[in-house]
This record gives structure tokens, sequence and C-alpha cells, in this order.
């Protein structure tokens, strides 16, 4: 394997560095850099200087990602084609693909934690357990690769090292995750910040599910994490903003008091957060990782505050649960969390213990351009961009992607279709002509500096295609920001 064969090679920080950027990570986080900011550096770049090193990237991520107050997008976008500039024609790709978060060399956590095994020589399983406590790939692959099995031994549940969340599959509805799971916990979904809680005595810290820490940002948190009677603890759960009627705030308004660290007592007042706790993984130096969820929710409720406890029942009964979401979406909140009662947690992982019951809304829209996809979707069209009429402009703006919600059925039909729409095409992408149109479901809007109109879809899903409908009947970008407003209000 290639990446193996690479890894295998590379030393120290340049294994850390190779195993993030192959698995699309970066890991000094979002370096705030847009689509407008990543075209104006790559337009008419000087002479390249090459080559460049792992360090020497590295290096100039630290300097974007530092850049802060008057005049730092134009130190952004200076960095960045000094950068560039020094990049060969596929290095440049490359690195636009993981500033962008759109990696699309078919890499990607699963493939590259496989090849640390490879190169290492070590059980793929015990690779992957490392990988679920640290949430850091670069570190494991640096330790399995360097140390061995020894190197490995120190990723494990542990206060203070926050722990990659166990994630959720979507289902299409709540009979769906009945006949997944049975009787189970159906809790609400809140739309607010995951966090997740370390207390050692009277030291509490805070991380975000980007295992980010926020401590400084959220006393409301550590003030709860203290008062509780554990005497060590890891737990987790959500931190919404709230109306006075106890309505959930906008998500972007919650996420205004992440990375705060200065006026912060002010932002309390302004924007006060409440917890609400959902697991317990760790308590009193014994790690409840395995133990099913029912006994972890158990030993939660014991120590937790009812008011600070995500609103739960549990059941197998369709009725009782279609009433649990009714109230849910009624108390402003997504829908409902359906969680095994026998499930472990499984850090880093996304699967069909917990599975996720969203009422969407619907927009139509235009397709503007499609990737090719990868493993069982290669050689059809499968990531479609998604785009609104804006008539100020008067041009199609691109709202998103989705490759979510395609049958076999529709892959087939959209390929041939679009091919017959193509325009232009690079590497991944063909473009095409704006004139299908296609039925989106998406959980809600969020404000966007890649696209055009500054908004895009969270959670989108194709519904089905519109054959009766002309691209001047789809949604226009006026009907996607009345949505919005509306959500944000």
């Amino acid at each position: 394997m290639l990446i193996a064969s690479l890894l295998s090679r590379l030393r120290g920080g340049e294994v850390r560095l190779a195993a993030s950027y192959l698995s699309g990570r970066i890991p000094q986080g979002r370096l705030g850099i847009g689509w407008r900011m990543m075209e104006e550096a790559l337009r008419d770049l000087p002479r390249r200087e090459g080559p460049l090193s792992f360090p020497e990237v590295d290096r100039f991520f630290d300097e974007i990602a530092s850049q802060r107050g008057a005049g730092s997008l134009e130190r952004k976008i200076r960095a960045l084609r000094e950068m560039l500039s020094r990049a060969r024609d596929e290095e440049q790709r490359f690195l636009s693909s993981l500033i962008m978060g759109e990696m699309r060399q078919g890499a990607l956590e699963g493939l590259v934690l496989e090849a640390i095994g490879k190169a290492s020589g070590l059980p793929q399983e015990r690779i992957r357990q490392a990988f679920m406590f640290s949430g850091d790939v670069g570190e494991v692959a640096r330790a399995a690769i360097e140390e061995g099995e020894g190197g490995l031994g120190r990723f494990g549940p542990r206060l203070f090292r926050p722990i990659a969340p166990m994630l959720a599959s979507p289902a299409e509805d709540e009979g769906e995750a009945l006949k997944r799971l049975g009787e189970a916990g159906w809790e609400y979904k809140m739309d607010g910040a995951r966090v997740q809680i370390h207390k050692g005595g009277d030291e509490v810290r805070v991380f975000t599910r980007h295992l980010k820490e926020v401590t400084k940002s959220v006393p409301e948190v550590v003030e709860l994490g203290r008062h509780l009677p554990f005497r060590e603890a890891i737990l987790e759960g959500e931190a919404l903003a709230l109306r006075q009627d106890g309505r959930p705030q906008p998500f972007q308004v919650t996420m205004r008091r992440f990375g705060r660290v200065k006026e912060v007592e002010k932002m309390r007042r302004e924007i006060p957060l409440t917890p609400y706790l959902f697991d317990l993984l760790y308590l009193d130096g014994e790690s409840l990782i395995q133990v099913p969820y029912r006994e972890r929710f158990r030993a939660l409720s014991d120590g937790v505050p009812s008011e600070n406890l995500i609103s739960r029942i549990v059941t197998a009964d369709k009725k009782e649960v279609e009433e649990f979401l009714r109230r849910s979406i009624s108390a402003g909140h997504e829908g409902l969390m359906a969680k095994g009662l026998d499930s472990p947690y499984v850090a880093g992982h996304r699967g069909f213990h917990w599975l996720k019951i969203k009422r969407a809304q619907t927009l139509d829209l235009v397709i503007l351009a499609a990737e090719w996809g990868h493993g069982r979707r290669r050689g059809y069209l499968s990531n479609l961009h998604l785009g609104a009429w804006d008539p100020k402009a008067e041009r199609f703006v691109m709202l998103g992607k989705t490759f979510k919600g395609l049958t076999d059925e529709m892959l087939r039909y959209q390929t041939k279709r679009l091919l017959e729409l193509e325009t232009g095409r690079d590497e991944w992408t063909v473009y095409v002509r704006p004139e299908l149109v296609v039925e989106v479901a998406f959980s809600d809007l969020q404000e966007s500096p890649r696209y055009p109109a500054g908004i895009a879809l969270r959670f989108a899903r194709v519904k089905g295609y519109r054959p009766d409908k002309s691209p001047q009947e789809a949604d226009t970008i006026e009907r996607v920001r009345e949505i919005f407003e509306a959500q944000r209000r």
C-alpha cells in the first residue's frame, strides 16, 4: 500500500503530519480560509520556488491560523500564496482540498489507520482502539511506527485527555429506528455544542467534539462539573443558549460562546449556557467505555441534577416515540436520538448503535455540477453541487453538496442525464447546464464563508428529482434567506 510505504519512510513530526493531512485533518484546526480567499491566493501565482516539506507546510499553517485583527485576511492570503507558489500542480490541488475540507484522494481516516497498521506491523484492532481514545490519527501514527506496542499503551481513557466522540447514523424515521434497535433509549436531539467534561477533584476541564479545550469560555459548564458528586469522571452532553421561554437559540448563537477568552462574564450575561448531560464514560478510576448504555445512563442520573439531564424515555412503543418526537420538535429541538440499551461507547465511530431522527425541511434546487464517486459508486456521478437562483446576481449560487439519499437507480439516471448537460470538467468534477431540479431535504441552514450567498445547507440529502419543474420554478436564494431568517428568529 502506497500510504503505508510513505509512513514507514518518515520519522518524528513528519509521520504525524503526513497521517493527519492524508486523513483530511489540519492539526491547527480551521484556518479561516474561504473559497474567495483561495481563489485570490491562486490567481497569477509567481514562479514556483519549491520543493515543500512537511515541516514547512506546518509552519505556513501556523502562520495562517495565528492571524488576528485588522489586516488579518490580507496576511492570511499572503502566507497562503507564498506556500502555494512553492508547490507543484498536484501539491497545489492537494493543499487546496485539504484547506477547504474537500479531500477526495480516497484515503481519509479509515484507510490511513489501515496503513498505520501495515507500516508498524501492529494489529489493526490495536491501531483503531488507540485512535478511539486519542482522536488524533497523526499521534497514533507516530507512536505506532516509532514506539510500537509500547507507544500505543498510553492511549486509553484518561482524565483531561479528550476522547473522540461516538457518532450517530441517520434513520429515515422513528419506524426505521425501532426496527433496528427495538426497545431503546430515546433522547431529545439538541442542536447545541457537544461538550466533554473531565473532572478530577476540584479541577474541571471542558472539550468540544473536535477535542479542543474551551474551559475558560464556558464557566457554567465548569461550575456544574465541580458540583457533581463524582470524584473523577468524564461526562458528555450538549451546551445550549436558551431564550427566556426555554426554547433553544440558533446554533450560531450558542457557538458565539465558544473560543471566547475575553469578556467571558459579559458574554455569559448576554448568552448564558445550559448544559444537558447524556453519557458517563469514566468514573472514579474505571473506564465505562464497554459498559452498556443503560448502565452508563443509570450511573449518570444517580449524580446529575434532573434539570441538567437530557430529556429521555425508554420504550419500544411507536406511539410513545411519536409523541416524544412531537414534544422535542415543539420544544424547539431537532428531533430524537435513539440509543441501543446494550450498546458500548464506540469512540470516534459512526455506527448503528446510535441513530438520529430529524424532521427535515425541503427545497427544490438546481444541480450545478457533480463529482465522480468512489468505492461502490466509482464510475457514477455522485456528489451533487446544489444551487438556487439569485435574481440580483442573475446566476445560480451554490448552497452546498450532498451524495446522501441516492439509490442505485438514481445514480444511473443522474450520471446519464448530467453527462448530457456537461459544459466542462476537471479531474473530479463534471460541470453542467443548470437544468436538472432536485428536491433536497435538510436539517437547517448555517452561515458559511465558503459559498457566495454566505449560507449553506446542513445535513442535506436527496429526496428525488423534480422533472415536472423547470429551473425557473425552483426555489430562489430569497426563499433560502427567508428560511434562514425564520430559523434565526
